[in-house]
C-alpha cells in the first residue's frame, strides 16, 4: 500500500494535511515492512491561499495521483479535503500522533 502523510518536526507526523510543508510517501508491504520512503517539500503551507477556489485541492489531488497514493494519514484534515479524498477512493486515517515511519508501518500494511 502507498501512504502519504505530513511530516513535522523530528520525524513526527504533522498535524495539518492541507497546510503541510513536507510530506512523505511510503510504500508498505502487506506485513507492515517499509519498502520505500521518500520525503517531498510540497510547501502547501505557503500555497494554501494562492490561486482561485479549488486550486489548492486540485494541487494536492494531482500530487496524490502522480504518486499512486492509496491512503492519507494525518493529525488533522478539513471536511472538504476528506470529501475530495473519498471521491478519489483514497482512505484517510486521522487524529494520529507519533513517529511518522512507525505510523506508516502501522496503518500502511494490508
Amino acid at each position: 500500500m502507498i501512504v502519504c502523510m505530513p511530516i513535522g518536526e523530528n520525524g513526527q507526523i504533522g498535524d495539518g494535511w492541507g497546510r503541510a510543508h513536507d510530506v512523505a510517501v511510503a510504500r508498505i508491504g502487506a506485513d507492515g515492512e517499509m519498502l520505500d520512503w521518500t520525503e517531498f517539500p510540497v510547501h502547501w503551507d505557503t500555497l494554501h491561499d494562492q490561486g482561485g477556489e479549488g486550486q489548492h485541492h486540485a494541487r494536492i489531488a494531482r500530487f496524490l495521483m502522480d504518486h499512486g497514493v492509496e491512503r492519507v494519514i494525518s493529525g488533522h484534515m478539513g471536511p472538504g479535503m476528506v470529501h475530495m479524498l473519498e471521491k478519489m477512493n483514497i482512505s484517510t486515517v486521522l487524529d494520529v500522533r507519533g513517529d511518522a515511519r512507525d505510523i506508516a508501518r502501522q496503518y500502511g500494511g494490508s
